[in-house]
């Protein structure tokens, strides 16, 4: 239900009907010569299944493998990609957000000041981002291909702390009520929880907005070890605030790229399908499959498809 609802919201962009066919013109222009207009859309949805059912079994987001992945091998302009990875971050994070909440595992307090600086940032970031590409796609494809390279390096390197020792409140987290109980539903047992270096955090958000919105990537990959690791907050409140940190920044976001007609249905909606769809599968196939084996696989693909993008971006061709 929710894909449809992001896929109706997307077709009554003003700009949306005009974009279909400006990007089915553009994917003909890019390689797409001598296919019907359902091919590459088809593919792609293909494609977004099986990235769905790889980013639930790797314990990434969708959005963070959705861009540089579909930039680098499919005949789509880098703003049309870009748009479409909003729209995909925020329709997985907009169907997790309410439960979340629900469950009490979402820190509203720590999520809103957070939120308040990425969302600002974003906005930031997507009219940053749209301006370079104006300038030359390189610049963004280049910055874009640099960034994917080191997130799979901190992916690699990155563990994360279940329940970090917090000593001491600093005097923001204190003022702003950034606290809480959290109940283990695996043990029963509650776990009192506060943080510590906001300020801190607060400064990495305002860089986690302007590349969630440069970029179009969710920035659950950063989220998590900023709350977790620096600020000290338990690993599933981390993980769950994030997930409804996604759904505020994201949205910012996305109306500056829907507002310059960037969100392309024939793009997006095969996306946000084929990623929902996938994720079904891949939380079935989650007891049975090697979670180590299949991260260590995704940070490869991602390394690999930095490299290509900063390689498309440099025009080294390289990779061809």
């Amino acid at each position: 239900m929710l894909s449809l609802w992001v896929s109706a919201v997307v077709f009554a962009s003003p700009m949306g009907a005009f974009a279909t066919e400006a990007a089915a013109t553009g994917a003909a222009a890019g390689g797409g010569a001598g296919h019907a207009w359902w091919f590459w859309p088809l593919i792609l949805l293909v494609f977004c299944f099986v990235l769905g059912v790889i980013a639930v079994l790797a314990g990434v987001g969708g959005g963070v493998l959705y861009v540089p992945l579909v930039s680098g091998f499919f005949p789509f302009h880098i703003d049309f990609v870009r748009g479409a990875g909003l729209m995909v971050a925020l329709a997985g994070a907009l169907a997790a957000g309410p439960g979340l909440l629900k469950r009490n595992l979402a820190s509203l307090r720590l999520a809103l000041p957070m939120a308040l600086i990425a969302s600002a940032c974003a906005v930031v970031g997507a009219m940053l981002g749209l301006y370079l590409s104006k300038l030359d796609p390189r610049y963004v494809q280049t910055a874009l291909g640099a960034t994917i390279m080191g997130i799979s390096i901190l992916l690699l390197c990155s563990k994360n702390s279940e329940y970090p020792v917090v000593t001491k409140q600093d005097a923001i987290s204190h003022a702003l009520g950034i606290e809480g109980i959290y109940q283990d539903q695996a043990t029963g047992k509650e776990f009192e929880w506060k943080t510590h270096r906001t300020f801190t955090g607060l400064l990495l958000f305002v860089v986690i907005g302007i590349m969630a919105g440069m970029f179009g990537l969710g920035a659950g990959w950063a989220n998590i070890p900023v709350l977790n690791l620096l600020m000290g907050a338990p690993l599933k409140v981390s993980v769950a605030t994030s997930k409804f940190l996604l759904s505020i920044t994201d949205t910012s976001a996305a109306w500056v790229y829907m507002n310059q007609g960037a969100v392309i249905p024939l793009i997006a909606i095969p996306s946000i399908i084929g990623l929902m769809l996938g994720s079904l599968v891949g939380v079935r196939l989650l007891a049975v499959a090697k979670a180590s084996f299949i991260r260590y696989m995704v940070i490869g693909v991602l390394f690999f498809a930095g490299f290509k993008a900063l390689d498309k971006g440099l025009g080294l061709g390289i990779m061809g």
